[in-house]
């Protein structure tokens, strides 16, 4: 999908109110998150390229898995067709 801010998706199934933004850079794949009831959050962090994701992702354990909400199998697709 996209919007005035770009290319986006929704990370977290069945909550359309969150949108994970992407876009290619010098830095390959970039992602940034956006949420409806927290505008500020888009303000505040910038975009953010896949490789510090996955090097994050390290440090998490448990039942959050970084991975699933920045897919950059879903980035590389919109970012592909441009839609």
């Amino acid at each position: 999908m996209k919007d005035d801010k770009g290319l986006y998706y929704h990370p977290y199934p069945g909550n359309k109110r969150a949108r994970m933004y992407v876009r290619e850079t010098g830095e390959g794949v970039c992602f940034r998150l956006w949420f409806a009831d927290d505008p500020e959050l888009w303000k505040e962090h910038g975009w953010m390229p896949y490789d510090a994701i996955l090097e994050a992702a390290t440090m998490y354990e448990g039942d959050f898995d970084p991975r699933e909400a920045y897919n950059i199998d879903i980035a590389r697709e919109l970012i592909r067709r441009g839609i």
